[in-house]
């Protein structure tokens, strides 16, 4: 059997894999809202604090994924290239699986 991977590190596996993609993460946590990037391995929250230890999760166990964007790099927030708008986390497992992640 697998170890449990935090969602979150998977995702930063799957951009390590494909550093042309940048992921944009809309999730939620204990009524929190927060949206994330994921890129080359790191995730950075545009809402929150980032932790500089990279060891701390940004994604706590208990947060909700509502939605990934796939988007191409370089990341532009006023020129947004998609590859894919609005993944669900199933859909995004399903690829994650699909690759071994």
């Amino acid at each position: 059997m697998k170890p449990f991977i935090l969602p979150i590190h998977r995702l930063e596996q799957y951009s390590l894999r494909f550093p042309q993609e940048v992921l944009f993460l809309t999730v939620e946590d204990r009524g929190e809202r927060d949206e994330i990037l994921v890129f080359k391995g790191f995730s950075s929250s545009l809402i929150n604090f980032t932790d500089s230890d990279p060891d701390i999760p940004i994604l706590p166990e208990t947060a909700v994924i509502l939605s990934i964007d796939r988007l191409f790099s370089p990341y532009n927030p006023n020129s947004p290239n998609y590859l894919e708008k609005g993944l669900t986390w199933e859909r995004m497992l399903e690829r994650l699986n699909d690759f071994n992640l």
